[in-house]
C-alpha cells in the first residue's frame, strides 16, 4: 500500500534534494519532513500539497499524494473535447490555425497527437496507415521507419533530441508508458545531460519534402498555471522554417491547397 511518506521520498529522491533543502523550500524543519515520510506524523492537505510544489510535483501525480495522505483529490482530469473545456480548445485551435502555412500539432502527456492544423496533413502522406490508427503517437511518426524517420536527413540529431526530452520527462514524472516508448526507441540508460551542439540557435529538422529540402526547428507552447490535468499534460509542438527557401516551400503548398 502506497504511504504519503514513501511517495514523498521518492519525489525528493527523484529531484536529487535531501530532506534539509526540501524543508528550507517548504519552510518547514528538517525533522518534520523525517516524520512525514517516516510516517510518524500526518500531513495536512495544505501540507501535503505546499511539499508537492516544492518537488515539481506533476496534477496527476499531486492527487496520488492526496489520496495516499487520505483526503480526497484536488485536481480533476477532464476530456480535452468536453463542453466544460471549450475555452481551451478554442484558445488551441487559435494557435494552430495562427500558426499556418507552417505545421503544429497539439500532443498528450504520452505524445499521442491530439488536434493538427492543415499542414500536418501534407507530412502525413506516405505515413504507413498503421502508424495513423488512433491513438497517433508524435515519437513512432518521427522514428518509426514506416514514418517520416526515412524523410529526416539529419536523423541521427533529431533522434538525440528527442532522447533527451523522454529522458527528462521520465526523470520528472516516472510515467511508465513514457519509459516504455524511450525503450522502444532508445533502451539504455535515461541519462537526460544532452545539449544540442553549436554555434546553431536551434538544432533544425531537415526534411526532404518531395524532392525539396525544408529545415525546420520547434517551439513547445503550454498553458501556464494549470489546474486541470488534462490542460497541464498537452503541449503545442510548433515547426517554423529556419530559412527563407523552407519558408518559401510552405507558403507555396498552402497557395495550392
Amino acid at each position: 500500500m502506497e504511504t504519503v511518506g514513501g511517495l514523498l521520498r521518492r519525489w525528493r529522491n527523484g529531484r536529487r534534494l535531501s530532506q534539509l533543502d526540501l524543508a528550507l523550500a517548504a519552510g518547514v524543519s528538517q525533522r518534520y519532513v523525517s516524520l512525514v515520510e517516516t510516517g510518524r506524523s500526518r500531513p495536512s492537505a495544505e501540507m501535503v500539497l505546499r511539499l508537492a510544489v516544492q518537488l515539481d510535483v506533476p496534477l496527476r501525480d499531486r492527487n496520488r499524494l492526496l489520496v495516499a495522505a487520505g483526503f480526497a483529490p484536488r485536481y480533476r482530469e477532464r476530456p480535452l473535447d468536453g463542453a466544460d473545456m471549450s475555452a481551451v480548445r478554442d484558445a488551441v485551435t487559435r494557435v494552430l490555425r495562427a500558426h499556418e502555412p507552417y505545421p503544429a500539432l497539439v500532443v498528450d502527456r504520452r505524445w499521442n497527437v491530439v488536434m493538427t492544423n492543415r499542414p500536418i496533413e501534407r507530412f502525413l502522406a506516405d505515413v504507413d496507415p498503421a502508424l495513423l490508427r488512433e491513438p497517433v503517437n508524435m515519437i513512432r511518426l518521427g522514428l518509426d521507419p514506416r514514418g517520416l524517420a526515412g524523410r529526416i536527413v539529419n536523423l541521427a540529431e533529431v533522434r538525440e533530441l528527442f532522447r533527451a526530452r523522454l529522458a527528462r520527462q521520465v526523470a520528472r514524472t516516472g510515467d511508465p508508458v513514457v519509459g516504455a516508448l524511450y525503450d522502444e526507441f532508445f533502451g539504455g540508460p535515461r541519462e537526460s545531460g544532452f545539449e544540442p551542439p553549436p554555434p546553431q540557435v536551434a538544432t533544425p529538422m531537415v526534411f526532404d519534402f518531395e524532392g525539396r529540402e525544408l529545415r525546420l526547428f520547434s517551439t513547445i507552447t503550454t498553458f501556464g498555471t494549470a489546474q486541470d490535468i488534462t490542460v497541464e499534460e498537452i503541449s503545442i509542438e510548433s515547426y517554423y522554417p529556419s530559412d527563407e527557401e523552407s519558408a518559401a516551400v510552405l507558403r507555396g503548398l498552402a497557395e495550392g491547397d
